[in-house]
């Protein structure tokens, strides 16, 4: 590892290697090194659903061809009771009118795509087993202590660098320094299993399925891209139920709900219990989940905002910086945006200094980020579902009949807010790009 470099990116995961490749296709790549406390990066987690927002971001970053290729392109969104009777139903990406699609993919397989771009340019570091211990600033530079997982002893080595970037996820050491005493990520009370099995696909293939509510469990269904057996595709599985009430709603994560980590190991018996006597013509729920050859569990965590993501050449991106309930389909997509959005700031107020462009950077992204946020902590879908599901627990024929015009369009609006943007906002706005 350098012991100078002008960017030092904290966090290999969708954040990191995005904001790399966003700095290098900016005219800022040389001496940009990415570290990641993990020993080895491996494709692990399970689907994740990237917005139009995002998709037009890692197209222009030169990565679409390759991503379009391990991924689904769902075309619209069912709201549908426990039983799957459809509540209300939205179009998605380029159905929706965008000019980008929305897709579905496995975790692993976009970060193998984005750290394959980012490791084909030349220069590009990316070093792993290195943690962030600490860190201090200084007038021109940052100075970061960094513990080395490779060798015997966790030797400590010292890099300065013109900015640090901490895409380093909920559990953020970057975070930590910058915020001290802020404690464990704030829990809901609702536990989520994930996991991918080859299986037929869903109603017509194209379709992302959220049946049921958390009162008292939630599934969400929806293809992924990849190879599978003939006569079946993969699919991508989120059971999600409440197991404990906070009061006020959130509590910090206990220790007895287990860490918040995206590859812990679940147990079928566990989210059968919950789904084991659930019913949806063409979908066979609890074949689907015992099909899965993984399961991962993962409580459903966020942080408050904060009064500031940054400060002198230090700041926060991703999860890192707006950690947020997994129900809009947002967070990865969010974490592209940020990225670049900061190589452009960078890149647009090199004059001015790198203190500069980190916070035009925290200016242009916290407000929108922390809207995103805030409204699916509210989650406004959900509680509507709540309600479908108090006053039709065994179906229904018709949703006018179980839910008012109000309460409909509610649902409706409640969706824009969680997942989309404004559709000819992003068609018509400029590229973030950057000439150089």
């Amino acid at each position: 590892m350098p012991e100078k470099v002008r960017v030092l990116v904290v966090g290999a995961g969708i954040g990191g290697l995005s904001t790399a490749l966003s700095l290098r296709a900016a005219g800022l790549g040389e001496g940009v090194a990415v570290v990641d406390a993990s020993r080895r990066l491996l494709p692990v987690g399970a689907g994740i659903n990237l917005q139009p927002h995002a998709v037009r971001e890692l197209e222009e970053l030169g990565v679409g061809g390759d991503l379009a290729e391990v991924a689904a392109e769902p075309r619209r969104a069912v709201f549908a009771d426990r039983h799957g009777n459809p509540v209300v139903e939205h179009p998605r990406g380029r159905l929706a009118g965008y000019r980008w699609p929305q897709l579905s993919v496995h975790r692993g397989e976009l970060q193998r795509v984005l750290l394959e771009a980012l490791r084909s340019r030349p220069g590009a570091e990316v070093r792993t087993g290195l943690q962030l211990v600490d860190f201090a600033e200084r007038e021109d530079r940052v100075v970061a202590l960094l513990r080395d997982r490779n060798r015997p002893g966790g030797p400590l080595h010292t890099v300065e660098a013109e900015a640090l970037v901490g895409a380093d996820g909920v559990f953020s050491a970057v975070r930590r320094v910058l915020h001290p005493g802020e404690g464990a990520p704030l829990w809901n009370g609702i536990r989520m299993w994930r996991g991918v099995a080859e299986a037929p696909l869903p109603l017509d293939g194209r379709t992302m399925l959220v049946a049921g509510s958390y009162r008292p469990a939630r599934l969400v269904v929806y293809p992924l891209g990849g190879k599978a057996r003939e006569g079946a595709g993969v699919v991508n599985w989120v059971a999600e139920a409440r197991v404990s009430s906070p009061p006020g709603g959130r509590e910090p994560l206990p220790p007895r709900a287990g860490e918040a980590d995206w590859n812990a190991e679940g147990r079928l018996a566990e989210v059968l219990a919950h789904f084991a006597d659930w019913r949806i013509e063409g979908l066979d729920i609890p074949g689907l989940l015992r099909s899965a050859p993984r399961i991962l569990e993962y409580p459903m965590v966020d942080r408050d905002p904060l009064p500031y993501w940054g400060r002198g050449r230090a700041t926060l991106l991703g999860d890192a910086a707006h950690p947020m309930y997994p129900v809009g389909s947002n967070g990865g997509s969010l974490a592209v945006l940020d990225a670049r959005v900061l190589a452009w700031a960078l890149a647009e107020h090199r004059d001015e200094g790198t203190a500069a462009g980190l916070r035009r950077y925290e200016a242009v992204r916290r407000g929108p980020a922390e809207q995103v946020a805030a409204a699916c902590r509210e989650m406004p879908v959900d509680r509507t579902l709540d309600t479908v599901s108090e006053r039709a627990p065994d179906g229904f024929a018709r949703i006018e009949d179980v839910l008012t015009r109000d309460e409909l369009r509610t649902l409706r609006s409640g969706a824009r807010r969680t997942t989309d943007m404004d559709v000819e906002e992003l068609n018509s706005r400029p590229s973030w790009g950057v000439e150089h």
